[in-house]
């Protein structure tokens, strides 16, 4: 049955980043609706954003196309270009290739909800604005610009 039931789909809290780029994100919960309905060719995540945490590093991909969809609350998206509020029925669209980091921030006082949808391409490598450190989806691994692992990783 093609219908994924959201309450069997594991939570998954935190990143995968080393340690030291961890604690902003440390609350986000995602759920992977993709995954759970064998979905291959794109992601599907359902996300939960505590107040006070970020969705991710500010970051952006060389082969993958994203999308982000608000269900609930508010966060302030931050890009190069600045600042934007999103609410409840807003979108966002971030084309592969653009150099333009992004992130979310949730600085409201309520849990935020939202779905991100991406392209999943084995070339991508995302790369981290603000920070030294950047991953490969062919190895899942995190690295510093130069290439050299974390140790964590």
């Amino acid at each position: 049955m093609p219908k994924v039931d959201i309450t069997a789909v594991p939570d998954r809290k935190g990143t995968g980043y080393p340690r030291q780029f961890n604690a902003l994100s440390a609350g986000r919960i995602r759920q992977r609706l993709g995954d759970a309905g064998g979905i291959t060719d794109f992601g599907v995540n359902l996300t939960r954003l505590p107040p006070g945490n970020w969705s991710s590093q500010r970051h952006w991909h060389s082969h993958e196309d994203e999308f982000v969809y608000m269900l609930e609350g508010e966060l302030v998206l931050v890009e190069d270009d600045g600042e934007t509020v999103l609410r409840a029925g807003d979108c966002v669209a971030f084309p592969k290739g653009t150099g333009n980091g992004h992130h979310m921030i949730n600085r409201s006082g309520a849990t935020a909800v939202y779905l991100e949808i991406g392209s999943r391409q084995l070339a991508d490598v995302t790369t981290c604005s603000d920070i030294d450190m950047m991953s490969t989806n062919a190895d899942g691994r995190f690295v510093h610009k130069d290439g050299t692992v974390y140790p964590e990783s």
